[in-house]
């Protein structure tokens, strides 16, 4: 028999997640035991014919100065050829990952075998980092997933170990917030959005 959870700790849980951005992080590093029940969590999403395509690599420590290096690198090279670059967009993109604990990369991965529609798999990829999310919040560990910089950037895809037919979806930014810090949140009513048929 499946084991009953306090539905009302659980409801808070869900409805206490916030985005808590790399500025409002304190600098403590967070515990690597609740990255690994983050991740952990990450891997029970629902996921259409069992392909599991969420793949993730973590920065943290001096990993993060390489990420900082890597993204500075890739968005100087591909703006400088469009003519685009932006030094203090640059230099944003170094120094950003140091304000975090970790930094995780978001991948989804294509199982071509399986002729999945594509949509399914990102939502599948969303679900995992919502559980990621969640779980973080469950410890007080702030989260913001952050899919602009070098998301959408081909090079850095490939850099990455993905290939043409997978995704980068982002970075999620994970710190200890600032002592007491913890955004309240708001949406509109639920009936707004629903419509019920019973007949």
């Amino acid at each position: 028999m499946k084991k009953i959870i306090n539905i009302e700790e659980f409801n808070e849980l869900i409805r206490s997640r916030r985005s808590i951005y790399p500025a409002q992080y304190s600098g403590e590093k967070v515990n690597d035991l609740i990255i690994e029940q983050m991740l952990e969590n990450a891997n029970w999403a629902p996921n259409h014919k069992h392909t599991e395509p969420w793949r993730f690599i973590v920065f943290t420590d001096k990993g993060l100065d390489q990420l900082g290096k890597f993204q500075s690198d890739i968005y100087q090279q591909v703006s400088k050829a469009k003519g685009s670059f932006d030094q203090a967009k640059m230099e944003t993109l170094r120094n950003k990952p140091l304000m975090a604990s970790h930094v995780i990369a978001i991948g989804m991965k294509r199982d071509e075998k399986q002729s999945i529609p594509v949509e399914e798999e990102i939502s599948a990829v969303a679900s995992a980092v919502q559980n990621m999310q969640l779980t973080a919040s469950a410890y007080g560990v702030g989260c913001y997933w952050g899919s602009g910089g070098i998301t959408y950037m081909k090079e850095a895809k490939n850099a990455l170990g993905l290939e043409e037919d997978d995704k980068l979806m982002g970075f999620l930014y994970v710190g200890m917030p600032k002592e007491g810090f913890w955004p309240e949140g708001k949406r509109n009513p639920m009936n707004d959005k629903v419509n019920w048929v019973t007949g």
